[in-house]
């Protein structure tokens, strides 16, 4: 097939999805909470991605409470104090200080877990890597999340750079993101990184990480979803399930499925 038909419905798809999975809701931050605090041994914060709110994760919550998680999201503001557009370093501070805030007024609450889809996995990342969130939370799982960053970022940095510091982070060749690659992460955490070859928003390899010599670190694909069906496929929760009860000490149903290494496309 002709290359150019090929890009051009590549470029399609990313698009397809990227539109699926924008919020606009000018209401959607507003959720019910609905977690007693004071008996919370399994606490897991859900962190979304740009141009996004707290109703993605409808599903999940539901799911998670469910299962006996204790679940909270934090707004994360942006632009028109929504869609979550401010610096990825930013936001790990204030979810840091939202975290310390919880544990002051709950100091019952058990080890955190955090999920975070799409940029929210890096802002999870950052505050465990960078802020000493190393000594609150006992496991990280990032859906979707671009690791080595976005080529649809320059779509983004094009349109929406002017406001927005965090489309400049997200971009492949990010110093951010290259910076925030050094070194190992921390071996009292658990990192692992759910992604999809059918992705269109964070393409494949973006959302590996290296995971040599790294015993804590892994990477786990679930195929046949795209961007937001992370969130939604119940054939994905089945993994996160799996993931949080490994990162708690519970028995988990299957093994877990490591890459050995990285594809030399993303090295």
């Amino acid at each position: 097939m002709n290359p150019l038909v090929l890009r051009y419905r590549r470029w399609k798809r990313q698009l397809r999805d990227l539109a699926g999975y924008l919020h606009l809701d000018p209401n959607a931050n507003r959720v019910v909470r609905r977690t007693d605090f004071t008996d919370c041994p399994k606490p897991v914060l859900l962190l979304y991605g740009f141009f996004s709110t707290r109703r993605v994760f409808e599903v999940l919550e539901h799911r998670l409470r469910r299962d006996g998680y204790c679940v909270w999201s934090i707004h994360l503001g942006g632009a028109l104090d929504r869609f979550n557009t401010y610096g990825i370093d930013v936001l790990a501070r204030k979810v840091r200080e939202k975290v310390e805030r919880m544990y002051s007024r709950f100091p019952g609450m058990g080890p955190l877990t955090i999920i975070g889809h799409s940029k929210g996995g890096l802002i999870g990342s950052y505050y465990v890597k960078r802020l000493g969130g190393d000594q609150r939370v006992r496991s990280l799982v990032t859906l979707g999340t671009p690791h080595r960053g976005s080529r649809l970022a320059y779509l983004g940095c094009a349109t929406l750079g002017w406001f927005s510091r965090s489309m400049w982070q997200l971009t492949p060749v990010s110093p951010f993101l290259k910076q925030l690659r050094m070194g190992a992460f921390p071996r009292d955490v658990r990192l692992v990184s759910l992604y999809s070859r059918e992705d269109g928003v964070t393409r494949w390899p973006s959302a590996v990480v290296d995971v040599q010599e790294q015993p804590n670190v892994f990477n786990v694909e679930v195929p046949g979803v795209d961007h937001g069906e992370l969130l939604t496929k119940r054939a994905v929760y089945e993994v996160i399930r799996r993931e949080l009860a490994l990162g708690y000490g519970e028995p988990a149903p299957a093994p877990v499925l490591r890459s050995l290494s990285l594809p030399a496309s993303a090295s």
